[in-house]
């Protein structure tokens, strides 16, 4: 990361007039040269540059000798017996200037640092310690902050990580092949606010880098921006780029500014936006500032992961900036109309590119990158989510569900209409709005368009219109009638008995109320009895009384349950939490057939009972030591008796999608490779089916849980193959079909599905959480009623008769 101070520099250097006051440790204020960037890590393994340095920068208008002075150096936790190193300086240091002080060298790195302007041999600390820039070559003495503050030889100082010797707390902590940079325009004597972590950046007095350097360019925010998606100058030094400041982001770790040019260029492809980013500091401008900036040109990727999936926001980094004017009007914002129907060009890695925005949505977007956009009269496609975002859609006719979503139908219709909305209006202003599917977003919402990994592009909005409400109910499902048994499926979503009381009751509501007493539950992630603590427990006995008992006081029956303990954290899910299936059941509608032998590690089998098949251990896991269950949970098996006939049920949950590459990212198509291992789980799911069906081809057999894959994935091919198990959501209207919303896209990742026997079958999404704020499940449950097969093809028709008195009986009152 490039320091603010050496963009003073850069702004100097291109005839800025930059005025900062900067107090440091000392008892008068410096107002000239000051520490811009430590690095410690220099040489060492995985550091690319082979030394330590420290880079100083004059933010003043005259130049400032070094003569008699130094940089020194003091271990974070210094004892009585620690000493202070040093660095003579010699020199000066010109206005808009920076030095250089080279220190110890590694055996690792491959990058020497420029030519520098003084050299030592200090080993500093990668990860903490202190740095000070002292008017006299003589060692420091103190060793407390407040004994440094009160040394007047003392010019600036900072520590960093865990150093106790610095301006008010720290700055953050290095690594190996990280620095601490200032970031502010002006020095607070807070060095955790003044500077913080990223890609070292040394620069010698004559402005060359590692490798020699490159000067500073003149550029517009345009030039910047380029005409694909990375910019033409990354990694370069800017300066002299203008614009209005349009949206400040005065919160969290990622706090800047963006800025538009007011002068457009004609080409379509290149955006007018950029934004700076200042770290853990509030930027000290205002919307409306006219600003000319300078920095380094940065393709911010997640978490700077050079092998991130996802795409780069562009930004300024290490800026600096001066206000020409205040109050100006901001660039008109340009209302979002009609968009490409095709979402994002494919080939592999699309960053190098050229953007076509007239083809390709993605494309669009991105060439209107932190730019001011605005939407009007736009309905909620997903709901509100713990971190304060919903999701809107600019194509209301892009595949409706039933209920006012938009339906995610194949990997080649990923829905482009979707977008997500943020806000950066203080919430003391504004509380954030609690909106379901099917709400509008009424009025004007008009702001800078940004990009998340977690949920594409962003208008972050610094106008936000009004909610109307789209009159959205949790849905209920009906009650089974005598001789029916009704099945349901539910992802509890890391249930353990550490959760708040609340959560409880609102599932068991749902349980009674919305799925109307199932007479068995396959139920995902049931945590074990103390959560995410990481000590070897593996039972969940508490964890299912506490949600029985809660059943159980909302009016429902007492269930039972029956699950098997994993081996402590071989199951996948939170580290520590043990999540498995488990099926809990009413004994006053069905009974279990309870087996022994049934254990983490033993496999079901289904075996041959007076000619029809049973299973081995009841409840038994599925093929436990299959590779397709490495690091995720196994299926249970249970062997349930309905008015004399069997019914096998197994509860799945399937790997999750982790690792998979985003479908806005920059690797398109993308490559979802967890399907691989999702595809193995039901090859081996499907041959426990078939192993029950040659037995008996009329086998009561119920599949059912959280797959996490969608209908027309190859993994329900391969357990619907042959059409010996039928999934139940291609049996609903295909705007019904879906169990869960991700990113605006409602989607299948819950399923139930059958073996042919069963008869009378009538399945039911029931849908009570994902479209909504505040749900208390991401997924939706299901439930399937049926009639079980006898076996016996006249007592089945006979039992059907029987039914359909029942119904009209109950149709007459």
């Amino acid at each position: 990361m490039t320091s603010s101070l050496r963009g003073l520099a850069v702004a100097a250097s291109v005839g800025l007039t930059v005025l900062v006051a900067v107090p440091g440790a000392s008892a008068a204020p410096s107002q000239d040269v000051l520490i811009g960037e430590v690095y410690g890590g220099g040489g060492n393994s995985g550091a690319t540059l082979t030394q330590d340095f420290v880079e100083l920068a004059n933010a003043g208008s005259a130049p400032v000798s070094l003569a008699g002075w130094s940089v020194q150096y003091l271990p974070a936790a210094p004892s009585a017996s620690s000493r202070w190193q040093a660095t003579a300086l010699t020199g000066s240091v010109q206005p808009g200037k920076t030095y250089l002080a080279s220190e110890a060298k590694g055996a690792g790195g491959t990058v020497e640092l420029p030519t520098p302007d003084a050299v030592g041999s200090i080993a500093m600390a990668a990860g903490a310690g202190t740095v000070a820039l002292v008017k006299s070559t003589d060692l420091l003495t103190c060793l407390t902050a407040a004994d440094c503050a009160a040394d007047t030889r003392i010019h600036d100082l900072v520590g960093y990580g865990n150093a106790a010797v610095r301006e008010s707390a720290p700055a953050p902590g290095t690594a190996n092949t990280t620095s601490s940079a200032r970031v502010t325009s002006t020095d607070t004597d807070n060095n955790s606010v003044d500077f913080a972590t990223g890609a070292p950046s040394p620069l010698n007095a004559a402005g060359q880098g590692p490798g020699g350097g490159t000067p500073p360019v003149p550029a517009k925010i345009h030039d910047i921006q380029g005409i694909t998606r990375v910019s033409p100058l990354a990694g370069r030094k800017v300066a002299d780029v203008t614009g209005v400041v349009t949206a400040i982001r005065a919160f969290g770790p990622q706090r800047g500014f963006w800025f538009q040019d007011t002068v457009v260029d004609a080409d379509p492809r290149t955006s007018e936006g950029l934004f700076v980013l200042t770290g853990s500091a509030t930027p000290n401008v205002k919307v409306g500032d006219a600003v000319v900036a300078a920095g380094t040109v940065k393709e911010a990727l997640p978490n700077d992961d050079a092998n991130s999936t996802f795409q780069s926001v562009t930004q300024l980094i290490g800026a600096t900036w001066t206000v020409s004017s205040a109050g100006n009007a901001l660039p008109q914002a340009e209302t979002l109309g009609v968009l490409p129907t095709a979402y994002v060009p494919t080939g592999g890695n699309v960053d190098a590119l050229e953007l076509r925005p007239n083809e390709y949505t993605l494309d669009y977007f991105e060439s209107r990158e932190s730019m001011r956009l605005a939407v009007s009269d736009v309905r909620v496609v997903g709901p509100t989510t713990e971190y304060n975002e919903f999701y809107v859609t600019l194509r209301p006719n892009e595949n409706p569900t039933a209920r006012g979503g938009t339906l995610y139908t194949g990997y080649g219709q990923p829905n482009p209409g979707r977008l997500k909305v943020m806000s950066l209006i203080p919430f003391s202003q504004r509380p954030f709005p609690q909106v379901n599917v099917n709400d509008k977003l009424t009025g004007l919402t008009e702001g800078p368009l940004d990009y998340s990994n977690f949920g594409g592009y962003t208008l972050q909005a610094t106008t936000l219109g009004e909610i109307a409400g789209g009159g959205l109910q949790p849905e209920k499902t009906r009650k089974q009638r005598s001789g029916e048994i009704a099945i349901g499926t539910y992802n509890v979503e890391n249930l353990d008995p550490g959760d708040d009381q609340a959560k409880f009751d609102r599932l068991a509501d749902g349980i009674v109320t919305n799925l109307a007493n199932p007479d068995i539950v396959a139920l995902e992630e049931i945590q074990d009895d103390n959560g995410a603590t990481n000590d070897g427990t593996v039972s969940a006995g508490q964890t299912l009384r506490k949600f029985t008992d809660a059943i159980v006081a909302k009016g429902g029956p007492r269930y039972e349950w029956r699950q098997i303990n994993p081996v402590n954290n071989t199951d996948g899910g939170e580290p520590g939490g043990n999540i498995r299936v488990a099926f809990i059941f009413n004994p006053d509608r069905v009974s279990f057939v309870d087996r022994a032998g049934g254990d983490a590690t033993t496999a079901v089998q289904v075996v041959t009972q007076r000619g029809r098949p049973a299973l081995s251990v009841s409840p038994g896991r599925v093929d436990p030591a299959n590779e397709a269950w490495n690091s995720s949970r196994k299926p249970l098996a249970g062997e349930f008796v309905f008015q004399g006939r069997k019914v096998f049920v197994v509860a799945n949950h399937f790997n999750s999608k982790g690792g998979d590459q985003s479908v806005h990212g920059r690797f398109q198509p993308p490559n979802r490779v967890s399907e691989q291992q999702r595809v193995k789980q039901a090859i081996a799911l499907r041959g426990f089916v078939d192993s029950a069906l040659a037995v008996d081809c009329k086998a009561n057999i119920v599949l059912a849980g959280d797959l996490n894959d969608y209908q027309f994935s190859p993994a329900l091919a391969e357990l619907t193959r042959g059409g010996a198990v039928r999934d139940l959501i291609d049996t609903l209207p295909v705007n019904q079909r879906y169990t869960y919303v991700f990113e605006g896209n409602s989607q299948v990742l819950d399923h139930t599905l059958t073996s042919r026997a069963p008869r009378g079958v009538d399945y039911d999404v029931v849908h009570t959480n994902a479209e909504f704020a505040g749900q208390v499940s991401d997924h939706d449950p299901q439930v399937v009623r049926l009639r079980p097969s006898t076996g016996d093809d006249l007592l089945d028709k006979l039992l059907d008769l029987l039914d359909l008195i029942e119904q009209l009986r109950a149709s007459r009152g």
